[in-house]
């Protein structure tokens, strides 16, 4: 997919994620979200350093540079404990500029250097992806927040390519149980392991990927034949 026809997706999130970070006190940004050892406050940290993080990979695609997108995994886990304790108009202050940061250096991209490799914390991912990238971490972090946004307000589309990206990167993994992904109440499949052994778990492509990300316990899927539902491992 063209990562610029992705840029209306990531602004509309960006707006909604400002909009529930504009509301929060400070007692709300301390409060947990759904990230173990996490409160609000670290996820909002951690999303306007992600947004940098995605600035210096879009950089290294448009000039040739090797620039990672952290200086180190200690400097990342830093940055976001300390942003984590600022107070609101801190933290919305950094959220905005951060994201305008990100816009800015999709604008600059030549279209050649999308076709760029950059080097990601989990390894090489292709520049053109990073749209994409951005996108993600907007919708399931606001999730995390437990501020009101819900997996049901992911459009269909983001709920169909995370998914699909989610289940993709499990059947390549030897620790994911083998199952049959139904969404939809389509006959269309996705596959994870052996199918011989493998349960039909069934829901909309957003209640399959919450839980699969474990976003969600997964109460809304059905098991066929009836049974627990897998222990899918974990995402990311």
């Amino acid at each position: 997919m063209d990562p610029l026809l992705l840029t209306g997706e990531v602004d509309d999130a960006t707006a909604r994620l400002l909009r529930t970070a504009a509301g929060f006190a400070a007692a709300d940004l301390g409060a947990p979200s759904l990230l173990p050892g996490w409160s609000r406050g670290h996820v909002l940290a951690h999303l306007a350093r992600n947004a940098d993080g995605f600035v210096n990979l879009l950089t290294s695609a448009r000039t040739g540079e090797q620039i990672p997108m952290y200086a180190s995994a200690a400097a990342r886990t830093a940055d976001i404990e300390a942003g984590a304790l600022r107070p609101p108009e801190e933290q919305l202050d950094d959220l905005r500029r951060s994201a305008d940061r990100f816009a800015e250096a999709v604008a600059a991209m030549p279209v050649p250097a999308w076709a760029a490799t950059v080097e990601t914390r989990r390894g090489p991912w292709p520049a053109a992806l990073l749209v994409w990238g951005r996108l993600r971490e907007l919708e399931i972090h606001h999730v995390d927040l437990i501020a009101g946004y819900r997996l049901a307000d992911w459009s269909p589309n983001f709920g169909h390519r995370l998914l699909h990206e989610v289940a993709s990167g499990f059947a390549k993994r030897d620790d994911a149980p083998a199952m049959v992904l139904r969404f939809d109440g389509s006959s269309h499949e996705l596959v994870i392991g052996d199918r011989d052994r493998a349960p039909v778990v069934a829901g909309s492509a957003a209640e399959l990927a919450a839980w699969l990300t474990g976003r969600d316990a997964g109460t809304t899927l059905t098991v066929t034949p009836d049974g627990q539902l897998p222990r899918p491992p974990e995402w990311i």
